[in-house]
């Protein structure tokens, strides 16, 4: 570039500055970044190589300021946060935020509140149920009673807590089979 098309450009640029920082700033929604795009194309303008006679300076220098704001997008948009890498590889922050605990906790106080209701035998089968997952008819075989009662302990065990823990009952009776298996007879 010339000495005359460079101190047209560095006249046009000091005399246009807040106009073409509005410019910028509109096209690209941030002040900052056309600050910063603006202080960038004034150091490029020393280093500019020399070029025919620039008929629009301030054409020019706008373009010239976008290409450097573009540039400079571009490189920001391939840095990636902590959180987008960890949700990118698979591992994800399962830690509760605060709220969700506390709301965990009161649950699970109101849900050994309501197991400590129960009468033993409702407590062994929803427990022998639910979380050793063992099958109705084998529960019925470790406690001596008909399948059919366990159903039912375990209907009156269900409703008790849910309505303890304000949750809806549960309409399956059983522990889930394994997938690909049969039921057992266990009804769904």
């Amino acid at each position: 570039m010339n000495s005359s098309n460079r101190d047209t450009l560095r006249r046009v640029f000091l005399l246009g500055y807040d106009e073409l920082r509005a410019r910028l700033t509109r096209r690209f929604g941030s002040v900052e970044l056309a600050s910063d795009v603006l202080h960038e194309t004034w150091l490029r303008l020393e280093n500019a190589a020399p070029a025919d006679v620039v008929r629009s300076p301030r054409n020019y220098l706008l373009q010239m300021a976008a290409n450097v704001a573009l540039k400079r997008l571009r490189s920001e948009s391939s840095f990636v946060t902590l959180t987008d890498a960890k949700m990118a590889i698979g591992i994800i922050d399962d830690m509760p935020d605060p709220e969700c605990s506390a709301m965990a906790r009161s649950e699970v106080a109101a849900l050994a509140r309501a197991l400590s209701e129960l009468t033993p035998r409702r407590r062994d089968i929803l427990l022998a149920s639910r979380l050793e997952g063992i099958q109705l008819w084998a529960i019925a075989e470790r406690l001596g009673v008909s399948q059919r009662l366990v159903e039912i302990e375990l209907k009156h065990a269900l409703a008790h807590c849910a309505l303890r823990v304000g949750r809806n009952v549960t309409k399956r009776f059983g522990p889930r089979p394994p997938k690909g298996s049969q039921t057992d007879g266990d009804p769904d």
